[in-house]
């Protein structure tokens, strides 16, 4: 499985060679270096561990700056693990850059959402509202929740206001439509979760569709 680690620049529009613009979104990813192997017999299960992003060694605690120096790589700012059987192919310190994608791909991009802090029914989960005639008190209240005298009780899971977004993301089966090698950039089309300079993670597509 192909996987990198990256950084949310923003979006953009692109044209091609008949005018037709595409919406795409933008996507910084620096060298991914390898800093861990993990096998079945260490582990329990077979995986990559990778780093990117360098930062300054103050950044880090003394547990972070040995694993780093145990692999002999630079120190980094983000780590991530990605699952493969071909672990022999990979060796510490390697680099995996963008260009192990290619334009017309698809892949899954994984982030973190925009935290809206807390939000009602009506922002949260698409409730209608009440009217907002004169005498009415029912404006953006969530309305009835508790079911009969049984069970006489709000039931599991029912939608309420609360806390929104701030949580993992996933968007499956995005294009990729170009790749720029020189800058490091993938841009892939249509949206990706989180904000500017957000961290996403970019990885081959488990669900192709047509």
């Amino acid at each position: 499985m192909k996987y990198l680690v990256g950084k949310k620049i923003g979006m953009t529009q692109i044209f091609d060679e008949e005018g037709t613009v595409t919406p795409v979104s933008v996507i910084e990813v620096e060298p991914n270096v390898v800093v861990q192997k993990k096998t079945i017999e260490s582990d329990g299960y077979n995986a990559i561990q990778v780093a990117t992003q360098e930062v300054k060694e103050r950044r880090l605690n003394k547990p972070e700056k040995g694993h780093f120096d145990k692999a002999g790589v630079g120190y980094r700012k983000h780590l991530s693990e990605f699952r493969t059987d071909d672990v022999e192919s990979y060796n510490l310190g390697d680099e995996i850059k963008v260009d192990i994608f290619e334009a017309g791909e698809h892949v899954d991009v994984v982030g973190t959402s925009k935290g809206k802090g807390t939000a009602g029914v009506i922002k949260r989960h698409n409730f209608g509202r009440g009217r907002e005639t004169h005498g009415s008190k029912f404006h953006r209240m969530p309305g009835g929740m508790g079911a009969a005298s049984y069970p006489g009780r709000v039931w599991k899971n029912h939608r309420m206001a609360g806390k929104m977004g701030n949580e993992r993301v996933t968007v499956q089966n995005l294009e990729i439509v170009r790749i720029d090698t020189d800058k490091n950039l993938i841009l892939v089309k249509g949206a990706i979760p989180g904000p500017k300079k957000g961290t996403v993670r970019v990885k081959s597509t488990v669900k192709m569709t047509k």
